[in-house]
């Protein structure tokens, strides 16, 4: 009983590396991929995905608003009366 378990581990073990081995390469493989993917998409100067699109005209409004309320807070930090 012994000797059937001493010649079974190195076995499982052997296997155990060599399916770690593959699963590492795959996955090796897929990130070089997106690697080039993302290089060919920077080269075209398409944008990445994820990326927000151009703002509209209610973000601009959006966004003067929120500058004029910054520049508000300076004058007031400042102690300059508006």
């Amino acid at each position: 009983m012994a000797d059937t378990y001493l010649s079974f581990a190195p076995l499982t073990a052997l296997t155990v590396l060599a399916g770690l081995a593959m699963v590492t390469l795959a996955m090796l493989k897929g990130w070089h991929g997106w690697l080039a993917l993302k290089l060919r998409e920077l080269e075209a100067g398409l944008p990445a995905t994820g990326e927000t699109p151009p703002l509209g005209m209610g973000s601009r409004i959006e966004i003067a608003d929120l500058k004029e309320r910054i520049r508000k807070l300076e004058a007031i930090a400042a102690g300059v009366d508006l």
